[in-house]
């Protein structure tokens, strides 16, 4: 069995059209078929930035449904269902800010898909069935980070297949909690501390002083903190070169593969480790690439840069053939 691992989608519908299509998968009037021995695996973050958030819904809910696909739910799905939900402990907030930052990230969605239609209502419920992680006898699929310890406090708020309760997100949106942290590990990653006085500006202007890290490398803690970093070149030179990545707590539990989208890489796709590999490609802007690894559910590892394949416009591009 091959397992086409797609990346963050964002709402492009047209790339993952196309995608599918050089993939060798046909559309029978009601949902893209996967070629014979092939199974898709959807990474998370379907929605959000796009301008085709319904078609790009109704694509990946067909396929579910049709049991041709399998899918995990990204930081953006979590997202929409707190920023619809009311916070039981003050009726006049929701769980997640409806502040300047979380308008502009979700508008896109909202434009498309009003808040508090019906239509609205019915993929909110839809969101809830996307489980937050998949782990098979041949991998580990997540959107962030396979963060076994994190999963373990979060799975007294799932159900038997690893989907958020309505419970399980009211727990895991309250900051300054166990369950906040691990779900933030699962669906955002692995963050250390900035050296005192040191402040980096994300994408969105949003002031941080804690930074991603690259959790797939080994010794994370004999490594320095520029070294482990996930920031922009720019906010990296803040650093100061001696400055070691301290007290970061994590290592990878799994002799599995690890497949994980979220983190907005540019270049030639290549595993991120021997054991992790990344189909996040930046397709949410014009020049990314909606990205697939093509994973065999029968030698599994080694991973390598052969079996990515990336669509953009009407080419097909095969990495390092």
């Amino acid at each position: 069995m091959i397992i086409d691992i797609i990346g963050d989608i964002h709402g492009y519908a047209d790339k993952l059209v196309g995608l599918l299509n050089q993939l060798g998968y046909e559309h029978n009037g009601q949902h893209f078929v996967p070629p014979a021995g092939h199974r898709a695996l959807f990474i998370g973050d379907l929605i959000d930035r796009g301008s085709q958030q319904l078609a790009t819904l109704e694509i990946v809910f067909a396929m579910l449904d049709a049991d041709v696909a399998d899918a995990v739910m990204g930081n953006h799905e979590y997202n929409a269902l707190a920023y619809a939900t009311l916070d039981p402990e003050d009726s006049s907030q929701y769980l997640r800010s409806h502040n300047a930052v979380h308008k502009r990230q979700h508008e896109a969605f909202l434009a498309e898909i009003p808040f508090g239609s019906e239509q609205h209502e019915y993929w909110l419920q839809r969101l809830y069935e996307i489980p937050l992680w998949i782990e098979t006898d041949y991998a580990c699929f997540v959107h962030a980070c396979w963060d076994v310890d994190s999963m373990a406090v979060l799975e007294p708020l799932l159900t038997d297949n690893n989907c958020l309760t309505s419970e399980g997100l009211i727990a895991t949106a309250k900051e300054d909690t166990i369950a906040f942290d691990a779900l933030e590990r699962v669906l955002k990653g692995v963050e250390t501390g900035l050296p005192d006085g040191i402040v980096m500006v994300d994408k969105e202007g949003t002031e941080r002083r804690r930074v991603r890290v690259r959790w797939w490398l080994d010794a994370l803690n004999q490594r320095t903190l520029r070294e482990v970093a996930r920031a922009p070149s720019s906010a990296l030179a803040q650093i100061p070169p001696d400055a070691l990545a301290e007290n970061i707590d994590f290592a990878i539990q799994t002799h599995k593969p690890v497949f994980v989208g979220h983190y907005w890489l540019t270049g030639t796709p290549e595993p991120l480790s021997p054991q992790v590999a990344c189909t996040d490609y930046s397709a949410a802007v014009d020049s990314g690439y909606l990205t697939c690894y093509q994973l065999d559910t029968e030698q599994p590892l080694p991973l390598t840069a052969s079996r990515f394949v990336q669509h953009y416009h009407d080419k097909r591009i095969e990495i390092n053939q």
